[in-house]
């Protein structure tokens, strides 16, 4: 009778431990929603380290060339050289 009492009190434990397992806040859904959260940060972290890296190559390019200088001046403040006519063309 106690060898009964026992299996039954396990096999009792066993389905508790199940259910806080399956169905709580805490068990293998809030697992599963974490990972797609790290997923979602990680391509995000790999985006911005992409991002980061064409800016220190253009900062660098800056730093060594007085080409990429001028071009940007041109592109962003629309300067030109001494001598040099500006046309605008308007569509």
């Amino acid at each position: 009778m106690a060898g009964r009492l026992l299996i039954l009190s396990l096999f009792i434990l066993l389905g508790l431990l199940q259910y806080k397992l399956w169905r709580t806040n805490d068990g293998v859904p809030a697992l599963w929603v974490m990972e797609q959260k790290l997923e979602q940060l990680e391509q995000e972290k790999e985006k911005l380290r992409e991002r980061n890296l064409a800016l220190e190559a253009e900062v660098n390019n800056l730093k060594e060339s007085m080409d990429a200088i001028e071009e940007r001046a041109r592109q962003d403040l629309g300067m030109i050289k001494k001598g040099e006519t500006f046309f605008q063309v308007v569509e």
